[in-house]
């Protein structure tokens, strides 16, 4: 009998899944659940092929997690079996939690609730379900595991999760520019000081690693037409979340129609057990199956916002180096209102203003250290010959403005 079962991956080529506890995890109903969400969101308006899923990322950063660990060992690096296990497992469960569409749930029907806070309950129960067999792996999630390298190697500067989704989504949207060198970084790495750490040979992989996870996020994960889609699902349900709370019986799927009628935070998790389950039903399909019923409900609002989904009709969208004023803002409401016949306390559902910051390199995060010949360790940012630390620090800010179009 086979000792592992083989996946055909588009990026990585074929990947071994260990039979035990990775194979009862990959077939988890839970995790199988990754197979039914998109990685990208709603990218796929921008970029048509992006079309995998968070199982396929799952997969490849389990892949990248079996290639960091087996280099490590061969440098000497002391992994026994338990602990390898853990780290995979880790990384394999790492992104259970996500709900559809990326971030939207987290902005709309969840209060003070994370996808991490979600994958941990996952990653618990499952856990339970398979008698215990995942104890490492909650430890080296949680970074309560005396090897904190293990947790870098699953949540870090440099984890196995950015090394896949970057080439993962450089692959599937065809922006080469993010295409890094994931098996050339993996065989830099080493350990001091129970810290991971890059040989300075790999230097020059890590300054392509962060140019391209710039390029990346401003060229296809914050992709002004994709951010202006993610706005009018973000309103849509908002809008029927509203409705619902005023008594209305709006269409939706049981799980839905859960995190509809409910205020879901933590407390909620804890108290009861449907709401984790609810959670666990919900993909993609829930919300699309809704957007196509809701294209023809009584509410002008939300009738709007579906159809604008279903018939890519994306808000319009400007990006500004500088703070949008009120004066324009309370003109567009006023347009708004006019234009589609609702009252001006409702125009905010067919707009948004968002401001949105990122860096290429946190110096206050865990810093990517350089180890050199004569054992010394420089920060990254200290010692790139290319990129200076003002320039990797520097928080990019932009000022969106989504609004419908008519």
């Amino acid at each position: 009998m086979n000792d592992s079962k083989i996946i055909n991956d588009p990026v990585f080529g074929f990947i071994k899944i260990r039979r035990g506890p990775l194979l009862q995890i990959v077939e988890h109903p839970l995790m199988q659940r990754l197979t039914r969400i998109k990685q990208l969101g709603l990218a796929s308006v921008v970029y048509p092929a992006a079309q995998h899923t968070r199982f396929q990322h799952s997969i490849g950063a389990l892949h990248l997690m079996t290639e960091a660990l087996r280099g490590l060992s061969e440098k000497g690096i002391y992994i026994f079996d338990a602990e390898e296990e853990g780290a995979e497992a880790a990384i394999l469960m790492h992104d259970i939690g996500h709900g559809p569409f990326s971030h939207v749930l987290e902005r709309t029907l969840l209060k003070g609730m994370s996808h991490e806070d979600i994958s941990l309950l996952m990653m618990e129960q499952i856990n339970e379900e398979m008698g215990g067999q995942l104890n490492y792996a909650l430890k080296i999630f949680r970074n309560e595991y005396p090897k904190r390298f293990l947790h870098e190697l699953v949540s870090s500067q440099l984890d196995m999760d950015r090394l896949d989704y970057l080439r993962r989504d450089s692959f599937f949207t065809g922006v080469h520019e993010g295409n890094i060198g994931s098996a050339r970084i993996i065989k830099m790495l080493d350990v001091v000081d129970d810290t991971l750490v890059v040989n300075s040979k790999g230097i020059y992989s890590i300054e392509n690693y962060l140019t391209s996870r710039r390029l990346m996020y401003w060229q296809v994960y914050l992709h002004k037409t994709a951010v202006a889609c993610e706005k009018v699902l973000v309103n849509a349900l908002l809008r029927a979340k509203w409705l619902v709370g005023m008594g209305k019986d709006l269409f939706a799927s049981p799980s839905l129609k859960y995190f509809l009628e409910h205020d879901v935070d933590k407390n909620l998790f804890d108290t009861d057990e449907k709401a984790l389950h609810c959670y666990g039903m919900l993909d993609d399909n829930d919300i699309w199956c809704a957007m196509k019923v809701w294209m023809d409900s009584d509410d002008k609002i939300l009738s709007l916002l579906a159809r604008d989904l279903i018939e890519r009709n994306i808000f319009k969208v400007e990006v500004m180096d500088e703070p949008i004023g009120e004066d324009r803002l309370e003109e567009l409401k006023d347009t708004i209102a006019s234009e589609a016949g609702i009252s001006r306390d409702d125009a905010h559902y067919l707009m948004d203003v968002s401001t949105i910051e990122k860096d290429m390199y946190s110096i206050n995060d865990d810093r990517i250290g350089i180890l050199y010949k004569d054992g010394t360790i420089r920060d990254i940012a200290e010692c790139s010959e290319i990129l200076n630390i003002g320039l990797l620090s520097k928080k990019i800010r932009k000022y969106y403005l989504c609004y419908q179009r008519f």
